[in-house]
C-alpha cells in the first residue's frame, strides 16, 4: 500500500467502473464490494482513511442491545449476522467480549436475562455465547471496581469488540489486493457530468502537491458519512438535508478503573442513554453520548455537558471515582444519521438503519448505518448502482472474504499488543530485529515500537504524524500527553523515510501538538525534552 504507486494509477486508467468518495467504513466497504465483483474501482479520501467518524467509535461490533429494547428486530438481526461474519473475516482485530450489566434492583437480573436471551436467539448459529445470570458475589469477583452499594446481581452477555481504525487500514489493503485502488489526501472538489447531465466522473485535488485531476467513471458513489450533504450539494444545490450529525464522545481512563477483562454495560442512564466501560488496548474506554449537532467537522470537540455526563455516570457505577485529571485522552466522533422528520428533537427519533439514495444524475449515496453493518451497507450500495446504471457484474463476494491480516482466532495472541497486525506480525518482528533503533518504544510508557511507525510509512500509506499516532498505532486516543511527547520522534522518522526537510518536520510537529491538545481535558504543560 504505497501512495505513489496508487497515484500513478490515476493517470494510467482512462475510465473507472466505480469511483467511491470517502475512506471511512462505508466507503472502504463499498469500494471493496465493487472490486470483489471485478469492477475497476478507485477510492478517494480527502484526509486519511478513517480520519473522521470511523476511527472514533465505541470499538464495538454489536447488534445493538438498545435497538432490541426499542423493538427494531430487523436492524438487530442484520447487525448480529454481520457481527458474526466480521468475527470470522477479521479475527485478528475483532474479538469476543464479555459484557456485564450490574443490577441494582432485584428484578433487573431477570429482566435483562430474558431480553438478552432473545438477543442470543436472534444471532442464531453466529452467536458468540449464551447470556448468564450471576450473583452479586460473582459480579464483584468479575468486576472488582464496580460500585457495590445496593448491587443485587449481574447479567453477562457476549458481544464483539474491535479496533476501528486498524480495520479500516486492513480494508484499504484488501481493496488494493483485490485489484482496486485507494488514495488518501485526494479531495473531490467537483462532479463531472456529460451532455445529458449524468455524472461521469469527478474532479479531485491532491492535498499535498495541489495537482488537479479529472477522473472518469461509469458510477460515482457518495460514501462521505457526515459530509454526505457536501457532495449532494455539488450534484444539486437544492437537494435538501439528508444527513444530520450526532456527536458521541469517549473518555479514556487508566486500566485501574476497570481491573477486568469484562466490559460494563449500563443500560439506563439519567437521560435514557446506554453507557459502556470497555477494556481497550490496556485502558478503560468510557462512552458514549448522543447529541444532535448543526454541522459536521473533521475534528469535533466534546461539549462540557457531554464530559460531565460521562464522568458523573461513570462515578455512579465505579468504586474508584474518575475526575477530569484521570482522563488520559478524550475524543469525539460524529454519527451520520438519516435526517429526522420535521420536528424530531431527539436522536432516538432518527433512523439508525442505513439508506441508499439515488439522484437523477446517477449519483448513488449511502447514508446512516454503523461500523458493524458496513459490509451489508456496501453490498446494498453497489447492488443499487449496478441496477440503476445497468452495469454488468456478478453478485457481491464479500460475505466470506478474508480481510487483510486475518488469521484463525485461536492463533491470535492477544497478550502481545501486535495482535492487531494479524498475519503481518512476522514482517513487523523482522523489522524490529533488522535495526536496534526499530525495536525501541515510541514512548517509554507504551508498548508501540518504532518498527510499527516505519511499517505504517512504508506499507500503510501513513503520511503525517497524526496518521501514525492516531490511526496506525492508537497512542493519541489512548494517551494524548504521551502522543504529544512522541511527536518529535515521529516527525524525524517520517522526514527521514520520505526525504522531507527539517522545516517540514518542525511544521508537522507543531501542527500535531496543536491538534493533540484538543484530546486533553486538562491544560498541557510542555516537558523539557532532550532529543538525541
Amino acid at each position: 500500500m504505497k501512495r505513489n504507486e496508487e497515484l500513478s494509477k490515476l493517470t494510467n486508467v482512462e475510465e473507472w467502473d466505480f469511483i467511491v468518495i470517502g475512506g471511512g467504513a462505508s466507503g472502504l466497504g463499498s469500494a471493496l464490494d465493487a472490486a470483489s465483483r471485478g469492477f475497476k474501482t478507485l477510492l478517494l479520501e480527502s484526509h486519511d482513511f478513517a480520519k473522521a467518524t470511523s476511527s472514533r467509535s465505541t470499538k464495538l461490533v454489536h447488534g445493538g442491545v438498545r435497538y432490541l429494547a426499542q423493538g427494531d428486530i430487523g436492524l438487530v438481526k442484520e447487525a448480529l449476522k454481520e457481527r458474526g461474519l466480521l468475527a470470522q473475516n477479521a479475527a485478528h482485530v475483532v474479538k469476543n467480549q464479555s459484557f456485564i450489566i450490574p443490577n441494582y434492583t432485584w428484578w433487573g437480573g431477570i429482566y435483562y436475562k430474558i431480553g438478552l436471551s432473545v438477543y442470543d436467539f436472534l444471532a442464531g448459529k453466529l452467536s458468540l455465547g449464551k447470556t448468564k445470570y450471576i450473583s452479586k458475589a460473582k459480579t464483584i469477583e468479575k468486576l472488582p471496581t464496580i460500585e457495590q452499594h445496593n448491587l443485587a446481581s449481574g447479567v453477562v452477555y457476549q458481544d464483539g469488540q474491535f479496533d476501528d481504525a486498524r480495520l479500516a487500514i486492513n480494508l484499504s489493503q484488501t481493496l488494493i489486493e483485490k485489484g482496486g485502488s485507494a488514495v488518501n489526501y485526494m479531495k473531490v472538489t467537483g462532479l463531472l457530468k456529460n451532455d445529458s447531465g449524468k455524472i461521469n466522473g469527478v474532479q479531485a485535488e491532491d492535498q499535498f502537491s495541489k495537482q488537479k485531476h479529472e477522473l472518469r467513471a461509469k458510477a460515482v458513489i457518495n460514501a462521505t458519512g457526515v459530509f454526505t450533504n457536501d457532495i449532494l450539494n455539488m450534484n444539486n444545490p437544492k437537494h435538501g438535508k439528508f444527513v444530520v450529525p450526532s456527536q458521541g464522545i469517549h473518555l479514556v481512563l487508566d486500566k485501574s478503573f476497570l481491573k477486568s477483562d469484562d466490559a460494563i454495560m449500563i443500560p439506563k442512564t439519567s437521560d435514557g442513554r446506554v453507557l459502556f466501560v470497555v477494556p481497550w488496548h490496556d485502558r478503560a474506554l468510557v462512552g458514549t453520548t448522543d447529541t444532535l449537532l448543526e454541522s459536521p467537522s473533521f475534528e469535533p470537540h466534546a461539549l462540557e455537558s457531554e464530559i460531565n455526563f460521562v464522568l458523573n455516570t461513570a462515578r455512579q457505577y465505579l468504586a474508584k471515582k474518575p475526575t477530569r485529571e484521570d482522563v488520559k485522552s478524550m475524543f469525539a466522533g460524529l454519527r451520520p444519521l438519516a435526517a429526522p422528520k420535521e420536528g424530531a428533537k431527539s436522536t432516538k427519533e432518527v433512523s439508525r438503519s442505513h439508506k441508499v439514495i439515488t439522484s437523477d444524475t446517477g449519483l448513488v449515496s449511502i447514508i446512516g448505518g454503523k461500523w458493524t453493518t458496513y459490509r451489508k451497507m456496501a453490498e446494498d450500495t453497489i447492488d443499487k448502482a449496478v441496477e440503476i446504471l445497468h452495469l454488468k457484474g456478478g453478485p457481491s463476494q464479500t460475505e466470506n472474504m478474508s480481510i487483510h491480516g486475518n488469521m484463525k482466532a485461536e492463533l491470535v495472541d492477544r497478550t502481545s499488543h501486535l495482535y492487531v497486525y494479524g498475519s503481518d506480525i512476522p514482517a513487523i518482528q523482522s523489522l524490529q530485529s533488522s535495526d536496534p533503533q526499530y525495536s525501541q518504544k515510541i514512548h517509554p510508557d507504551h508498548a508501540f515500537t518504532i518498527a510499527e511507525a516505519v511499517w505504517a510509512i512504508r506499507h500503510e500509506m501513513a503520511e503525517t504524524i497524526e496518521d501514525i499516532l492516531a490511526r496506525r498505532v492508537r497512542l493519541l486516543f489512548l494517551d494524548a500527553r504521551a502522543a504529544i511527547d512522541s511527536a518529535y520522534t515521529i516527525a524525524q522518522l517520517i522526514a527521514k523515510e520520505k526525504g522531507h526537510s527539517q522545516e517540514w518536520a518542525n511544521e508537522q510537529e507543531k501542527e500535531f501538538i496543536e491538534l493533540a491538545k484538543g484530546y486533553l481535558l486538562t491544560p498541557y504543560s510542555p516537558k523539557t525534552i532532550t532529543h538525541n
